[in-house]
């Protein structure tokens, strides 16, 4: 039977792991079923894909290692529940699952933002994920892991950025393939200064499809501001 102290011990040893943290800020959820709630959002630094539209590629090497200890102590002052872990791809370092199950262990409401390329198998059920299908117009369609799909539930959703009529068609086709609208809620979000917003929420009203249409609130916010 394990003792108190050995248990201390590992919660020790996982607390002091070692993870690099690009920013970690304060803001309002621009995207998900949570969009316009204060939340703490912590983004990790580092990730495999190189999409055409992405607006964080500052996240892509910048950085600074934190324990996760720390990175819980500082975002301790922050008066929210809600934390996002983003990316990059927060994933791609493995401690990051550590580093979920301790905030909700220390009672965060959790989600994470994930490309949908890696494996979210071990990700703690209490978390939200927000796992990503990465239309054609991304340039990396090829890096999908539908394999993911027989995870999720309910609690997660499952997002498509929509860069084009291609696209649109595309994500329409995998929405009707693997039937994702029964598993999860399903978001069609327009690539920011890509994709004409209202071209897409017409064509979803056309197609009356069970989907949930959303914007980049933060983008008409704070345009593409780090940190916001």
């Amino acid at each position: 039977m394990r003792t108190s102290h050995s248990i201390q011990k590992d919660l020790d040893r996982v607390r002091n792991k070692i993870l690099k943290i690009n920013e970690i800020f304060f803001s309002i959820q621009g995207e998900s079923t949570k969009t316009g709630l204060p939340t703490i959002f912590i983004r990790l630094t580092g990730c495999p894909l190189r999409c055409v539209y992405c607006d964080t590629e500052y996240a892509f090497h910048e950085g600074e290692k934190m324990s996760i200890d720390d990175i819980l102590h500082k975002i301790a002052g922050f008066r929210t529940r809600h934390v996002t872990v983003t990316g990059g791809e927060p994933l791609a370092q493995k401690a990051c699952i550590d580093l979920l199950g301790l905030l909700c262990d220390e009672g965060y409401l959790v989600s994470l933002e994930t490309s949908g390329a890696v494996d979210i198998s071990t990700v703690d059920e209490r978390v939200s994920r927000i796992v990503d299908i990465k239309t054609p117009g991304s340039g990396e369609v090829n890096k999908n892991k539908f394999g993911n799909l027989k995870y999720i539930t309910p609690h997660d959703q499952i997002k498509f950025v929509i860069c084009d009529r291609m696209d649109y068609l595309w994500a329409k086709d995998k929405l009707k393939e693997f039937q994702l609208n029964e598993h999860c809620e399903v978001l069609f979000s327009p690539s920011h200064g890509v994709m004409n917003a209202v071209k897409l929420a017409d064509w979803i009203l056309e197609d009356h499809l069970p989907v949930r249409f959303q914007i980049q609130l933060h983008k008409y916010l704070w345009g593409d501001v780090p940190g916001k």
